[in-house]
């Protein structure tokens, strides 16, 4: 039997196994059967922690749907919670993630723009991309770690998202797929935030997505850093500067542990 621990930040829930000690085998298929909420444990993203030479823990994050992505917002924040304070080594690069009165901060790697780093199918602008699909267009394109693209609209609850978000996706202009947002900037400065994240589906919060459209937004002068980025789950506190790192704030809960035999789900 081997340990692990059900958390979630603002609603976007994890299954965490801390595989730094006792190594645990992961695949598509297994972290696929995990996931099943009817069979398995159920989650948004399964979270391996393993060892690293060049950090104090490696993380590894897989998708419901088997797939295997670059980054998570908050699944590092859940990670402080669990491990304190400490530096990850993922797919996107170093990550800082602490502690904090409010649940906990990670420190993402600067954002980058360009076509070929989101990455697109061929050359073209990124903010905006000349394109559109249905009642959105010309999306701002943003890697924060993972790749995005923020649509800022009126009404962020008007779009169905449901419907577009599969669509853009996994149109062939993103041969990596893409994780969709739809933003409406608020009188009071804040923004409120919907996202179809790649491999997951309509989540209550996304930590990246939060860190795209507060870059998206920051970088197009509708709002100034800090800004709050509010979502069906609750709200976190993004802060960046041209060239510089992305600082995100906000809550990352312990459910509980449990223990499992992981060969129950064939690999």
């Amino acid at each position: 039997m081997a340990r692990f621990h059900k958390m979630h930040g603002l609603g976007n829930d994890f299954v965490v196994i801390d595989a730094r000690v006792a190594p645990v085998a992961m695949s598509p298929a297994r972290a696929c059967a995990i996931g099943d909420r009817h069979t398995g444990v159920g989650f948004d993203q399964l979270i391996l922690l393993e060892p690293s030479d060049t950090a104090d823990a490696a993380m590894r994050i897989w998708n419901a749907d088997g797939g295997e992505a670059q980054a998570c917002g908050n699944a590092y924040r859940a990670a402080a919670v669990l491990i304190g304070r400490a530096v990850l080594q993922t797919q996107a690069g170093k990550v800082t993630i602490a502690p904090s009165d409010t649940g906990a901060t990670a420190e993402l790697q600067p954002p980058t723009f360009e076509w070929q780093d989101i990455p697109l199918a061929y050359g073209m602008d990124t903010a905006p991309i000349p394109i559109g699909w249905d009642t959105l267009s010309e999306p701002t394109a943003v890697n924060v770690g993972n790749p995005h693209v923020v649509f800022f609209v009126e009404d962020a609850q008007a779009i169905d998202l449901a419907a577009l978000g599969p669509q853009i996706e996994h149109d062939p202009l993103f041969p990596e797929r893409i994780n969709v947002n739809v933003a409406a900037v608020q009188e009071d400065g804040r923004v409120a935030l919907r996202t179809w994240e790649r491999g997951a589906g309509l989540t209550r919060a996304c930590g990246t997505g939060a860190c795209a459209t507060a870059v998206a937004a920051i970088r197009s002068k509708r709002v100034s850093s800090p800004v709050e980025v509010v979502m069906a789950g609750g709200t976190l506190s993004i802060a960046w500067a041209p060239g510089e790192a992305i600082r995100m704030t906000g809550p990352a809960t312990f459910v509980f542990s449990g223990e499992i035999d992981w060969d129950m789900f064939p690999l």
